[in-house]
């Protein structure tokens, strides 16, 4: 097996795949969302500065997921920064999660492009067999 945490880009024609892995679901989410940074920019780049809470309630963990990451793009656009660090947990239905990041800097970050939203397309959050979990959808550039 590969060393979990991880995240991944996935191949989509027009848009682009975000794939989180880890030993749990809620690890799958937050390497899903460093996935979605690294969509913009390195999250390398992005130091962990500020941190911005997300509350969010979706009976249905696939949905739940594109909820999380479209959570993430709102207070990207709306607060002009850039997430590095990610912290979930997950609960019946209900996720509690933190973002940590600092404000755009261009010169430093050179984003590639921005993400609207996080889409249904190729949606799935599952637990494989070996016990780890897939958390993966299209965003949407």
């Amino acid at each position: 097996m590969n060393a979990l945490p991880r995240w991944e880009h996935f191949h989509h024609e027009a848009d682009a795949g975000v794939r989180g892995r880890g030993l749990t679901r809620a690890q799958a989410f937050e390497q899903a969302a460093v996935a979605m940074t690294a969509v913009i920019t390195d999250p390398r780049l992005v130091q962990p500065r500020e941190q911005v809470g997300i509350e969010r309630d979706c009976p249905d963990q696939e949905i739940l997921l594109t909820e999380w990451l479209n959570a993430l793009v709102y207070e990207m656009a709306t607060r002009h920064m850039l997430f590095s660090e990610f912290q979930v947990r997950i609960d019946d239905g209900h996720l509690s999660g933190t973002a940590r990041g600092e404000p755009v800097e261009v010169d430093r970050h050179h984003p590639a492009v921005e993400v609207k939203g996080a889409t249904l397309t190729q949606l799935r959050v599952a637990q494989e067999p070996d016990g780890s979990w897939i958390a993966q959808c299209v965003v949407d550039v």
